[in-house]
C-alpha cells in the first residue's frame, strides 16, 4: 500500500498476522537453516564461509516462497567469525527477497543498554541482522526483554521467548516454583501474554514462546496457559522420532492452531538437491497435519 504525499506512513503489518497467513498458506512448519558440520560434510561442502554460504543459500533457493518460515541458527554462522555473520546477513536478505518470513535463532537475553543493543541488531529497521522475528532468552527476568518487545511492536516484528524446553538441564530453572507456587515457565508465558492483548479475534499476537513438543505432561503439570498467550508457539521436536499426536495434543492443548513446528535435519538431510529439499518439506507438512488432527493414532 502506498501513501499519498502528506499522509502518515501506514503501520507495518504485525508479524503475528503475517505468520498466521503464511502458516495457512504453506502449512505450520518452520525449517531451520542449521549448517551443522556434519551436514556440510554430507553435502560435500567445505567447513568454511564458502561452504556455509552455498549450503544456506541453497536452502533459501529451494524453500523460499514456499514455506511458512525459515530459521537460520546464528551460532552456526558465528563460528566462522565476521565472514560467517556476513553470510547470515545474506541469508536474511535472501529470505526477504523471496517474501519468506525469517526467524533469526539467536536466543539473546541481557539487561539494560546491552539488551537495547541486541534489540536494534535483530529487530531494528535498517539492521542487516534484522529478520522478521528473533528468539530470546528470558532467564534474566522477562522484564529485561522490554527493549526488544517494544522495538518489535514498533517495527512490526516478532519474538519467540524460551519458555519450556526439552533439554534436561532446563528443568532446574523452568520447573522451579516461585514464592506463589507457580512454576517459572508459567510466569514467563503469563507475563508475555500481556503483549498480545491488542490483537483482534482474527489474528494471533506477535509475541510467541518456544515450547518443546517432547516435554510430555510438563506443560500441563506446570500450568502453562498457552491458550491465553494468544501468540504463536515455536515447537521443536514434532514428527519423525519426536512427538506424535497424543503428545502434541497434550503439550499444546488449547493452542494447536498456533503451533509452528520447527524442523531442520529432517529436511536438510535431503539436500543438496533442491528437489529433494522441497519433497522433504512437503512430507514434513503432511506428517504434521496428520499429527495435529490426531489421525496418526
Amino acid at each position: 500500500m502506498t501513501s499519498h504525499e502528506g499522509d502518515a506512513p501506514s503501520a507495518p503489518t504485525p508479524f503475528g498476522q503475517r505468520l498466521q497467513e503464511a502458516m495457512g498458506r504453506f502449512g505450520p512448519v518452520c525449517v531451520g537453516i542449521d549448517p551443522h558440520p556434519a551436514l556440510l560434510e554430507s553435502w560435500g561442502l567445505a567447513q568454511d564461509p564458502r561452504g556455509l554460504r552455498e549450503f544456506s543459500l541453497r536452502v533459501v533457493e529451494a524453500l523460499g516462497g514456499g514455506v511458512a518460515a525459515l530459521k537460520p541458527q546464528s551460532a552456526f554462522f558465528e563460528r566462522f567469525g565476521s565472514r560467517g555473520v556476513g553470510v547470515l546477513e545474506e541469508v536474511i536478505a535472501a529470505c526477504r527477497q523471496t517474501s519468506t518470513l525469517c526467524i533469526v535463532d539467536a536466543k539473546r537475553g541481557d539487561i539494560g543498554s546491552t539488551m537495547e543493543g541486541y534489540a536494534h541488531a535483530y529487530l531494528g529497521e535498517g539492521s542487516p541482522l534484522a529478520g522478521d522475528a528473533v528468539t530470546l532468552s528470558p532467564y534474566l527476568g522477562v522484564g529485561s526483554l522490554d527493549p526488544a518487545l517494544h522495538l518489535a511492536r514498533s517495527t512490526g516484528r516478532g519474538v519467540f521467548v524460551l519458555a519450556l524446553t526439552s533439554n534436561p538441564e532446563g528443568a532446574s530453572v523452568q520447573h522451579a516454583r516461585a514464592a506463589d507456587g507457580r512454576a517459572v515457565a508459567s510466569h514467563v508465558v503469563e507475563e508475555l501474554s500481556s503483549w498480545n492483548t491488542e490483537c483482534d479475534l482474527h489474528h494471533m499476537g506477535s509475541v510467541g514462546v518456544v515450547v518443546g513438543a517432547t516435554v510430555g505432561s510438563a506443560a500441563r503439570d506446570l500450568e502453562l496457559d498457552l491458550a491465553g498467550l494468544n501468540g504463536p508457539v515455536l515447537a521443536p521436536g514434532v514428527g519423525a522420532q519426536g512427538a506424535g499426536s497424543q503428545q502434541v495434543r497434550t503439550v499444546f492443548e488449547g493452542a494447536l492452531d498456533r503451533v509452528l513446528a520447527s524442523t531442520s535435519r529432517a529436511v536438510l538431510r535431503a539436500g543438496p538437491s533442491v528437489e529433494g529439499l522441497r519433497e522433504a518439506h512437503a512430507r514434513c507438512v503432511e506428517d504434521l497435519e496428520t499429527i495435529l488432527t490426531g489421525s496418526d493414532t
